[in-house]
């Protein structure tokens, strides 16, 4: 299967396509940086279309995702339970 998260920006949230098909996406909102801080950006939801539940589309959303951020600057906040596991999981990511 061929995997690909985007950032939609005009959704405000990641998608993830699976063989050219929306399988899930995350949810989050951006909050402006403070002075001397990053910007941060808040993951509030994530799912799954069920027919792909099982196959690992959450998990390469939620790194993609993540990735993304990270190479954006931004800091993390993950409200999300599903991110909040995943980051717990895979700390090089925080």
């Amino acid at each position: 299967m061929d995997f690909q998260v985007v950032d939609n920006t005009e959704q405000q949230r990641f998608e993830i396509r699976v063989d050219g098909e929306q399988a899930g996406a995350a949810y989050y909102r951006l909050h402006p940086a403070e002075a001397g801080e990053p910007e941060r950006i808040v993951f509030t939801h994530t799912e799954v279309d069920p027919k792909f539940e099982g196959k690992g589309v959450g998990s390469r959303l939620a790194g993609g995702a993540l990735t993304l951020a990270k190479e954006s600057g931004l800091q993390i906040v993950a409200q999300c339970p599903f991110i909040a596991a995943y980051l717990k999981r895979h700390p090089e990511m925080a």
